[in-house]
This record gives structure tokens, C-alpha cells and sequence, in this order.
């Protein structure tokens, strides 16, 4: 018995105290479980033993096109087995591995690729044209592997060769040298506020990620986890990992569908669904079909965020959901400083989890790095407790690390506060809005509107200064069909949020702009500010006054 299947407890459950890494957590399933199903793409299964011989096979052959310890690879790659076979078999090169939004095109991909140093990329045929268009302006490229046909006519200013023939056949066992700290991939930001940054995500941290996962919801014999969520994304990233740990099956969806999702709840048995962004409304909303019925009770937990308590009802009402939760925070640099398990008692509804204190000290800082005691609102930081559980900076950037990382904080950039080891996210520091005297979180805006029955997603931002402060803006997407004027909906907050905090302006939109990585662009509503199609609450002479 090795020491990882001796698990210490804590307050969230068991808990593998050693350091972890990728490749152990591949080896152990393999020894432990070859012919249970591991991954499930629509259909098509791999067992943990069939995805352990794919990676070492190619391993073999990136190891022979010169891919060796330290490298960078890129992937540009859809959902499938090869995006999981390509991470494991450059991990197992000591290799870091580094997968790309399959949105970014241009600059977005140009700059990502340059600077992680890769000289491989492995893209779908589908984008090829957009690697090839920026090829010459790459220094360190030299080779491009394409997962399906070669369009010849495509001008490239490196080789490009078929990924096919570079599957590999060896499948002799490459002894993993990997340690705990070593880095596994980067994990590029969005880059919302300046040029993205790579994460440097070492084989611990993700582990722990994916630990965590598991202390959230433990498996359960027979549990199958579902997402459809990019590979690419550290969510589905940590859900993949998970099951590893977990010795579970995870069910992979190609895209998220909102026709396609009960019958592949259905088809896959799938008992666990990690979610997120816009997917938890559109499913809520959904008209009925025959195999959402037959699914119902199925799906024993479903998480992700923003998940609002109106959703979250009408999933466990209309679907059978015995668990919701979005009660968690952390981000890309630092994962999970705070979450909720399934067996928990419940915790105030506006919290995002009880801190992880036996991994993280976090704290609320005022502007000078004091500090706050519970109760009062500042900048969230955290530093470990542990060796590699938070990334271990950001890549060839060591001033930017610096800058987030100062008298022995990470800082978040989040406000927040902490109550009675709860923590309570209020709003990103750029998010907030000065209206009428009072300082007021975008977040908690967004949270009571989206009470409205009609409302499916919500920004609230400044929208051009007044003479000392904002003017309070909301861009509404409304569920399809419902009939609501933005004069409807400003009366209706009157009797829903304080009266500082009803808008100015209003506008709707079929959609809200976002980032490649599903992230809502609020700095580009703020740019365009007042539109041609937004409403004004003063030009329509309606006055917000406090209630007696």
C-alpha cells in the first residue's frame, strides 16, 4: 500500500496528506482499476489502462520530434480523448502542458503561444488557417501537429504534419520523474485588465484542486461526473482529475447543448454535473422534454457558478436536485480558499463557503495591508499553508508576481469580507460603483435582480461619471419570450433593492460581451457606456427616493 492510500481526515473529509502528482494518480488507477471506464466522450469509453497505453505512446513520439524536460507544448484542441492524452504524455516528458482557448484567434493566440516559449503546437484542422496566419510571427515555433486532414493550400511559415502519424506504437513505460512542485501545465488568464499571463500550475496544486473537488461531493460507487465544459478550462480540467483521484467515470460532452444535455445525462448515467456561467439558467429554463423527465433525481449534485438561489431552486424542484451549490470562491492562482460540502450545515446564502483553514490562512486587507477584523470589507488575500497548493507565480513575469504577491500576500484584487469563518465575496475592486454617497458591489446588485423571474443574466457597471461619482447602469439578457420594459423593471426594483442602488440606466441585450474564457467584458460595457438603446430613468422622469 503506498502512503497516498493512507488518508488523514479533516474537516472536510478524507484528505491524502502526501504531496501528489499527475502521473502517481495516473499509476495508481492503472494499478488499481485498469478495466474500469475512466473517460466517456459521447460514447466513446476509455478504460484507465487504454488512456495510460495512449499516453506513453505518445510520449514515445513527441519524445522523438525532440519535445524533452521543461518544454512547452501548446494544444488548440475540442473535447476528446486526444486533448487528455496529449497532457498526460507531455507530463510524463516533464514537459509543461499548455491548452489554449479554441476561440482565440490573431493577437489573442499570437500572444499566448509566443510567450509560453512553445515550439509545438497541436491544433484541430478546423484551426490550423488561424496558427498558420500568425506562424511567422512566432520565434520559437518549428513544428505544427493537426488532428485530422491537412489543408495543403494553407501557407505555414514552419512544417505542419498530421497528428496521426505521430500517435506512437511504444508502449514501453517511461518512469515518471515528476515531483509535486514540478510544473504540469499553464493556465493563461484572460487577460481582461492587460496582456494574459500563464499560471504556473504545478502537478500538487492541481491535484489538490481536484482533491477538494472530491471533499466537496465524496464519489460514490457507481458515480459518473458530467461536464460540458472545454478542456481547456481549469474546471473541466479539475472534474477530469477528480475522477482520476477518484477512480470514477467522467462523462465529457463535445460542447455544452441545451437540446443535447438531458439525453446525455441520460446516456451516461451521469449521477454528478459540473456546470457554470449562462449553461444553469439556460437548462432551468428550458421547456420540457421526455428525457428531462425520465432523468429526474438523477443528478444527486449539481454545481458551479454564478449559480443564483432562484436557479438553484428550480433545479431541485424541477429536476430533482438534491444538492446546488455555488458556494465557493478561488481563483486561477489560488483553488478553493473557501467551499461547501454536500453534507455540511447550511451556511448563510450569500457566503461563498467556509474557509479551508487547514490549507489557507485568508484574511481581509485594508489599503495599506492591515488586517480588518470579521465583519469589515477590504481586499481578500490568502497565502498556503502547505507546500504547492496555489500557483507558483506567473510565467518569465516575476514583477507582476511580485505585484500580486507582497508583504507575504497574494492579493486577489476581490473585495470581500469574514464572518465567523465564512467568507463573503462583495465584488472585484474595479466592479464597484460609487452612486448617490454610497459605495455599492456590482455582485450584490446582480444577485437581487437576478431574483426576477424574467431575467436570465445581469452586469451592473458605471456608465459615465457624474459630477463626483458614477451613474449606475444594468445590461439585462431576458429569458426568451418574457415580455418586460426597462420602466417595468425599474419600478419592480423599487421594491427589491435599496433605493441608491436602482439604476439610471437600463438596457437589454440578446447577449452580454465576454471574454474567450466565458468571462462578462464589464470594462467594455463601461467603455460604450450610454448606448443609443438605453433606457434613462431621469429622461423618463422617475425618481428613485428612500423609503419610509
Amino acid at each position: 500500500m503506498s502512503s497516498h492510500d493512507n488518508n488523514a481526515t479533516s474537516e472536510y473529509g478524507p484528505l491524502v496528506v502526501d504531496p501528489d502528482t499527475v502521473l502517481d494518480a495516473l499509476d495508481r488507477a492503472v494499478r488499481q482499476a485498469p478495466d474500469r471506464l475512466f473517460l466517456d466522450f459521447e460514447g466513446d469509453t476509455y478504460t484507465f489502462a487504454e488512456t495510460a497505453e495512449r499516453a506513453a505512446k505518445f510520449a514515445h513520439a513527441l519524445r522523438e520530434i525532440g519535445v524533452g524536460h521543461g518544454q512547452t507544448v501548446v494544444t488548440q484542441l475540442e473535447n476528446s480523448i486526444d486533448i487528455i492524452t496529449a497532457w498526460f504524455a507531455i507530463n510524463k516528458l516533464g514537459a509543461v502542458w499548455v491548452p489554449l482557448n479554441t476561440a482565440y484567434r490573431g493577437e489573442f493566440l499570437r500572444h499566448q503561444v509566443e510567450d509560453s516559449l512553445a515550439e509545438v503546437v497541436i491544433c484541430e484542422s478546423s484551426y490550423l488557417g488561424s496558427v498558420a496566419q500568425i506562424s511567422d510571427r512566432l520565434t520559437h515555433l518549428r513544428l505544427v501537429l493537426v488532428r485530422g486532414s491537412i489543408d495543403s493550400s494553407v501557407p505555414c511559415a514552419v512544417p505542419v504534419q498530421a497528428l496521426d502519424d505521430h500517435r506512437g506504437s511504444d508502449t514501453t513505460p517511461i518512469e515518471s520523474t515528476a515531483r509535486p512542485g514540478d510544473l504540469s501545465m499553464l493556465l493563461y488568464t484572460s487577460g481582461t485588465t492587460g496582456p494574459s499571463k500563464g499560471c504556473m500550475v504545478s502537478h500538487n496544486y492541481i491535484c489538490n484542486q481536484a482533491r477538494q473537488s472530491n471533499q466537496s461531493i465524496p464519489p460514490g460507487p457507481g458515480d459518473v461526473v458530467f461536464t460540458p465544459l472545454p478542456l481547456f478550462h481549469a474546471a473541466a480540467v479539475d472534474t477530469v482529475l477528480s475522477g482520476l483521484l477518484a477512480q470514477v467515470r467522467v462523462a465529457v460532452a463535445a460542447r455544452f447543448s441545451v437540446s443535447r444535455f438531458w439525453p446525455e445525462i441520460e446516456r451516461s448515467g451521469a449521477t454528478v454535473a459540473r456546470l457554470m456561467a449562462s449553461i444553469l439558467p439556460l437548462v432551468a429554463h428550458a421547456p420540457d422534454t421526455e428525457a428531462m423527465k425520465r432523468c429526474y433525481g438523477q443528478l444527486r449534485a449539481v454545481v458551479g457558478g454564478p449559480f443564483p438561489i432562484t436557479v438553484r431552486t428550480i433545479w431541485r424542484e424541477r429536476f430533482g436536485v438534491a444538492f446546488t451549490s455555488a458556494q465557493q470562491y478561488g481563483l486561477t492562482e489560488g483553488v478553493r480558499l473557501s467551499m461547501v460540502r454536500i453534507d455540511d450545515e447550511p451556511l448563510p446564502e450569500d457566503c461563498v463557503g467556509r474557509i479551508v483553514a487547514d490549507q489557507y490562512d485568508v484574511v481581509v486587507l485594508d489599503e495599506y495591508d492591515n488586517i480588518l477584523k470579521d465583519g469589515e470589507q477590504g481586499e481578500i488575500a490568502f497565502r498556503p499553508r502547505r507546500p504547492d497548493i496555489m500557483f507558483s507565480g506567473y510565467w518569465n513575469r516575476p514583477e507582476d508576481t511580485a505585484a500580486a504577491w507582497r508583504n507575504l500576500w497574494m492579493h486577489t484584487g476581490d473585495y470581500g469580507r469574514i464572518e465567523d469563518g465564512c467568507l463573503f465575496f462583495l465584488d472585484r475592486k474595479k466592479d464597484y460603483v460609487r452612486n448617490r454617497g454610497e459605495n455599492i458591489s456590482s455582485f450584490e446588485i446582480e444577485r437581487a435582480f437576478l431574483a426576477h423571474p424574467g431575467i436570465v443574466e445581469i452586469a451592473a457597471h458605471a456608465a459615465g461619471a457624474g459630477i463626483a461619482e458614477d451613474q449606475l447602469k444594468i445590461t439585462v439578457v431576458l429569458r426568451e419570450g418574457f415580455v418586460l420594459t426597462p420602466a417595468d423593471l425599474c419600478h419592480w426594483a423599487m421594491d427589491h433593492v435599496p433605493h441608491f442602488a436602482v439604476p439610471r440606466f437600463i438596457e437589454f441585450r440578446e447577449e452580454l460581451p465576454r471574454t474567450p474564457t466565458n468571462k462578462v467584458e464589464k470594462f467594455r460595457l463601461r467603455q460604450q457606456g450610454v448606448t443609443a438603446t438605453t433606457w434613462d430613468r431621469e429622461a423618463a422622469g422617475i425618481q428613485a427616493r428612500r423609503r419610509r
